[in-house]
């Protein structure tokens, strides 16, 4: 039996948010997926060492969520499909794919599209599915399209950065790891908090390392200029951050340590 249920349940004003595991993956190296930078997979495997973590047995978290306004429910991302969790923890929390308003796609990868879609039926069927209109075009244009956008293509609502979604629930213009990444900014009782999807890279290396980006990102210059004007902005006005990648439960803050920043996790409560 895994520890825990599989979500995490908190306030942010007025909403409810719902960290939702889509489950782990099988131990692994670390690099150079999780550190692509030529010459610096030495420095980077200290710091992971110094907190506690083995590069070669690397494991990945993978973190949906679904805000709760009271009116609608948007979930962000919907896992890896038949080879995660992620429904079965959404009924631990209480939730059934019907009981979703807004399936909202932060970019094309298959851990983050593979819940969409299943025998050929969409998973969230009474949902509205919302994705990025570059992001969507680019992964449409692809020799080998990825086969669940394939199928959904002419139900997607397509938007641009700035967009509300839903009453107090925005798109941020995240690029850099696609070409058209969208995080999600949720504002409510004056707090905010930015489901980052996976312009948030990993939760200690691009924080300690300005510089530093994954093997998965498509433009890496673009990807460390996005995360570095994430990362002032979040501690300078003390936004709460989801990471999709981040150590479970993924909920927490930016801190400025230096010429670089770390990630603070947000005090767990029951």
């Amino acid at each position: 039996m895994p520890n825990g249920a599989g979500f995490y349940r908190f306030r942010l004003g007025d909403y409810t948010l719902i960290v939702l595991s889509d489950g782990q993956s099988a131990p692994g190296n670390a690099f150079p997926n999780w550190g692509a930078n030529p010459g610096r997979q030495a420095e980077f495997s200290a710091a992971l060492r110094e907190h506690f973590l083995d590069p070669g047995q690397f494991i990945n978290n993978f973190n949906p969520m679904v805000i709760d306004t009271g009116r609608v429910k948007v979930l962000v991302d919907t896992g890896r499909g038949q080879a995660g969790q992620l429904l079965a923890n959404m009924a631990n929390a209480g939730l059934r794919p019907a009981d979703i308003n807004i399936v909202f796609i932060t970019h094309g990868h298959g851990d983050h599209i593979g819940g969409l879609v299943r025998d050929g039926q969409p998973v969230f069927a009474n949902a509205q599915h919302i994705i990025g209109e570059t992001e969507l075009q680019f992964w449409l244009s692809q020799a080998n399209p990825p086969a669940n956008l394939v199928a959904l293509q002419n139900r997607f609502t397509r938007v641009r950065g700035g967009a509300e979604i839903a009453p107090g629930i925005t798109v941020v213009d995240t690029p850099g790891h696609t070409v058209g990444h969208l995080a999600v900014q949720v504002s409510s009782g004056g707090r905010t908090l930015w489901h980052l999807g996976d312009a948030g890279g990993h939760y200690i290396l691009s924080f300690r390392f300005p510089d530093h980006y994954l093997g998965f990102d498509a433009n890496p210059q673009q990807a460390v200029a996005t995360r570095a004007r994430l990362w002032q902005t979040a501690a300078a006005e003390r936004i709460m951050v989801v990471g999709y990648h981040f150590a479970w439960p993924a909920v927490g803050y930016v801190r400025r340590s230096g010429d670089a920043y770390e990630f603070v996790p947000a005090f767990f409560t029951f």
